[in-house]
């Protein structure tokens, strides 16, 4: 049997690429949700609309004074406008009073 070239070594290569944007730090998590205004984020893609409903009653039962942005208010965040939807959600989130969002659901 012939010797093989490369001696029964190998190339390895990584298939991730550089880092392309540095890391940024995380918000701080809210002390409570107690009074405070979420808003809901969904793609359409896997049954929100349960998810959503159920959420909403369970932190309504721990936080009476919880109010939430519904994700029919805020539409689709996975549309053919994706780009421009995104890029105007942190304006429109602020100007809403959001104090925090709930992002879902993927598939």
């Amino acid at each position: 049997m012939a010797q093989q070239p490369n001696d029964g070594y190998f190339e390895v290569v990584w298939p991730r690429a550089a880092r392309a944007a540095k890391r940024k730090a995380l918000a701080p998590r809210l002390a409570s949700l107690e009074g405070r205004k979420i808003a809901q984020l969904w793609d359409f893609l896997f049954r929100g609309d349960e998810v959503f409903a159920l959420l909403e009653e369970g932190l309504a039962q721990r936080y009476p004074d919880i109010r939430f942005v519904s994700w029919r208010e805020i539409g689709n965040t996975h549309a053919s406008d994706e780009r421009a939807v995104l890029a105007a959600l942190p304006g429109r989130l602020r100007a809403m009073g959001v104090d925090a969002v709930v992002s879902g659901m993927g598939c």
